[in-house]
């Protein structure tokens, strides 16, 4: 049973790994094909471009809901997350 959470865990690492670096070979053709400044032309060929990433979204600020029923409104992101799942 552990053994198989950490496969599934260190499976999850490399797919995310693997997203961040296909995310920046966009972001490189982008950039050779706008002939502008990016990870194509800034810093050590742009490869803690995918890590700064990561470190601005788990930077940012929490949303909170105030004025509403925050319980449905998590439920409803719940749900719509296992219907995505689903399919």
């Amino acid at each position: 049973m552990l053994l198989n959470f950490i496969r599934l865990f260190i499976l999850e690492i490399y797919v995310l790994v693997s997203v961040a670096f296909l995310t920046l070979l966009e972001r490189k053709i982008l950039g050779y094909v706008q002939e502008c400044k990016g990870p194509n032309k800034v810093k050590v060929m742009g490869l803690l471009q995918p890590f700064r990433d990561a470190i601005k979204l788990f930077s940012k600020e929490v949303f909170v809901i105030y004025k509403s029923n925050y319980y449905i409104y998590y439920i409803c992101l719940i749900i719509l997350f296992i219907l995505m799942i689903g399919n």
